[in-house]
């Protein structure tokens, strides 16, 4: 089943799907664009997986220092850096390279320490789409992501829906596309992750200890292309929903 948290009517109400847009728990039904969108749930500690895709990995290859053989690259997101769906992403006006990141997310259920393996998947409540925006001038160098790149606010869109993780039947199998301003920029699948699900879970929960809520971005596949202000970024994934953002100026933000 698919769920989200939005905002109407001066009060938050969990949502689901609807041909027409999304029905309120109390049985409205509204359109995508009468309700602000938050994020699908409560969120914990938010855990990003960089360069997790051999095709991305090849498609930095003149900046990196870094090997598929090297263990998993993941780093800390705060809490300000998450926004939801059709939410607005400020791009800084010294910024020469902004590109999106389509990611799976997913949603750890219980809590987990020293995980095997065999148990990984059973950690997983659910999935969700993520865009998580990077800005190549701002690295200090080409393989380490630094707090300037990944931790800005609203760096990161998440949603629209919270999938449980029994409606994924293959997380490993899931179909990614970007399009900018309706034109397809980006395409991958999670078949190709290079870390997947369980090898993340094992890792991670081998040196700090997940709990319900916490959140794992997975990675993005090649095709990371430049956006500039106005553009509207989708970022799709099979199964898991359609997440819309628009990039904005300094200026938006009263910067």
């Amino acid at each position: 089943m698919k769920h989200a948290r939005v905002a109407y009517g001066g009060a938050i109400h969990d949502a689901t799907p609807h041909p027409q847009g999304l029905r309120l728990a109390d049985g409205r039904v509204l359109a995508e664009d009468e309700v602000v969108w938050l994020l699908p749930f409560e969120v914990g500690t938010v855990i990003a997986l960089g360069l997790n895709y051999a095709d991305h990995l090849k498609e930095l290859s003149k900046e990196l220092t870094v090997s598929a053989q090297d263990e998993p690259l993941a780093f800390l997101k705060g809490p300000g850096t998450l926004i939801g769906h059709r939410g607005q992403t400020r791009r800084p006006a010294d910024a020469s390279f902004m590109h999106y990141e389509c990611e799976l997310a997913l949603v750890i259920g219980r809590r987990a320490k020293h995980v095997k393996r065999a148990d990984a998947m059973t950690c997983v409540a659910g999935y969700t789409v993520a865009n998580d925006y990077a800005i190549r001038d701002y690295l200090e160098n080409y393989y380490r992501p630094n707090l300037r790149v990944k931790n800005r606010d609203t760096c990161t869109v998440l949603g629209p829906w919270l999938v449980d993780a029994t409606d994924v039947p293959d997380p490993h199998a899931l179909a990614l596309r970007t399009w900018v301003n309706g034109q397809l920029t980006q395409q991958g699948n999670t078949r190709d992750l290079m870390n997947d699900i369980p090898a993340l879970i094992v890792y991670l929960s081998g040196f700090m200890t997940l709990d319900e809520g916490d959140l794992i971005l997975t990675g993005t596949p090649d095709g990371v292309v430049n956006v500039n202000v106005g553009d509207e970024v989708v970022t799709e994934i099979d199964g898991i929903g359609r997440l819309v953002n628009t990039v904005v100026s300094d200026e938006t933000f009263g910067r």
